[in-house]
């Protein structure tokens, strides 16, 4: 039996600020003789919003309001009301996550928002909730190949790469087409690093000068070098390192990308005809112009990307939620639980079952500071533990390595690869005497230092939604 839920994508930008509604299909696809499988099995937006202007107080601070306000409206104008939402996410973008108050009013979106209208920020995430929206992953599987999407916004360049529909890198770069700001002709904002890279290649770059779109034009062309250079599409000059969002990683070496797809707002400029250069107070048209007539980018095939501007927004309604495994144990009344940070054991530590308490002791009090700990998701793959008599050492283990968070009250959140989260937590909910609330849900893949937020069960109680997320807001 099919169900059927309503889910919302809140994306606050650099430049902009939209939303959509999507309807989430879950179904059992497993025969009634089988284990269930619940799967997403279809995702279809019914509305989108008008595209804001992102408003700000002053340039270092968002203005909470009038953001709340937009989105109020919006939710008026779709007939939809928080309840009527069973998922979702509102996610921070670009330039926008560097404001002073970025953190706080992400929570209290989230919070306005729905039940389970998660929080999230990080590029790594933008990179790949843009890309599912501009439809790069189902691109590259049905062409069978390689396909990047740069999705070019006001603040930054997420990249994400697909090698035959599967995720295998992303990036993120501080270009974007509103790092250098034009108001009445004249310069009115420049981004430090772009400064900086004028600078070293001799351009006029400097506050309240004439705006001289040659000048800005040439600046553009290099930040299309360092876009080429991200992509292996050329050679990479001894200061590419340094337009990297937060000091991040650049793309895994070895990949040849086969085609592209453009999305974001600066995409969307792109083939439109203009009048003027600074029509929209900043750079994005000039740089749109050097990124589609930049050799590099000429030399490789060109996908028309399912979501330009909207990218983003509709990753992040349709995509960011999945559903865990059907063998699971959880207590309802403790959900929804939100940004719970996840200790991710590696393969070494999961190995034995001394490794395992010892990584999980030497890494837990990281997240057990202050007054009291709040809940913290203990990852591992579990793959090593297929008996009885394992997944009973395995549970014992578990609460050895987790004994300072026993003693507060407080869930105890386990997630696991392989399918054995109702055994193991029936085991660790055994061993306790029932006096503890357990989580422990399969099926979920993750990385240390990520979030989980984990829903309310659907499809009759047989999965919980859960979201992997980061929460990095840039610098």
């Amino acid at each position: 039996m099919k169900e059927v839920i309503k889910s919302v994508g809140i994306d606050i930008g650099t430049s902009t600020t939209q939303l959509v509604f999507s309807q989430l299909t879950i179904e059992n696809l497993a025969s009634s003789f089988t284990v269930p499988r619940i799967s997403i099995v279809d995702k279809a937006v019914f509305y989108r919003s008008q595209i804001y202007f992102t408003p700000l107080k002053a340039e270092d601070e968002i203005d909470a309001e009038a953001v709340k306000a937009l989105i109020l409206k919006e939710y008026a104008a779709a007939g939809i009301s928080p309840g009527d939402l069973k998922t979702g996410a509102v996610i921070i973008t670009g330039d926008t996550a560097r404001k002073k108050n970025a953190d706080a009013v992400l929570q209290a979106l989230s919070e306005m928002a729905g039940n389970f209208v998660v929080a999230t920020a990080g590029p790594d995430l933008e990179s790949v909730l843009s890309a599912r929206g501009a439809g790069t992953d189902v691109l590259s599987q049905e062409h069978h190949n390689c396909v990047a999407n740069i999705d070019i916004g006001g603040g930054t360049s997420n990249i994400a790469v697909f090698d035959q529909g599967k995720l295998v890198g992303t990036t993120c770069l501080d270009i974007g087409g509103r790092l250098v700001r034009v108001e009445e002709g004249r310069i009115s904002g420049i981004y430090h690093k772009l400064k900086a890279l004028a600078l070293e290649h001799g351009l006029p770059l400097e506050m309240d000068r004439n705006a001289d779109a040659d000048v800005l034009g040439q600046l553009c062309r290099l930040m299309a070098d360092h876009l080429a250079e991200a992509l292996g599409l050329m050679p990479r000059e001894p200061d590419h390192g340094r337009l990297y969002t937060n000091d991040g990683p650049p793309l895994p070496e070895g990949l040849k990308i086969d085609a592209l797809t453009l999305s974001g707002g600066v995409a969307d400029c792109m083939g439109q005809e203009t009048q003027e250069d600074f029509c929209y107070g900043d750079i994005g048209i000039l740089l749109g112009e050097a990124i589609e007539s930049h050799p590099a980018f000429q030399k490789v095939a060109r996908y028309p990307a399912r979501e330009t501007i909207r990218a983003t927004v509709v990753g992040a309604g349709s995509h960011t939620m999945n559903v865990s495994g059907s063998t699971i144990h959880y207590v309802e009344a403790v959900l929804p639980m939100k940004n719970i940070p996840i200790l991710k054991l590696s393969d070494e530590e999961e190995a034995t079952i001394p490794g395992l308490i010892l990584g999980i002791k030497r890494r837990l009090p990281l997240f057990i500071q202050g007054d009291g700990p709040g809940p913290v998701a203990i990852a591992l793959s579990a793959s090593a533990y297929e008996s009885f008599h394992d997944i009973q050492a395995l549970a014992r283990g578990i609460l050895e390595g987790c004994a300072a968070v026993i003693q507060w009250a407080i869930p105890l959140v386990l997630i696991l690869e392989c399918d054995i989260g109702k055994v193991l937590g029936n085991a660790v909910d055994s061993i306790l005497g029932g006096k503890k609330d357990i989580i422990c849900l399969d099926g979920v893949y993750a990385q240390d230092g990520d979030y989980i937020d984990i829903g309310k069960p659907v499809a009759g109680g047989r999965v919980c939604p859960v979201v992997i997320k980061t929460m990095v807001f840039n610098t």
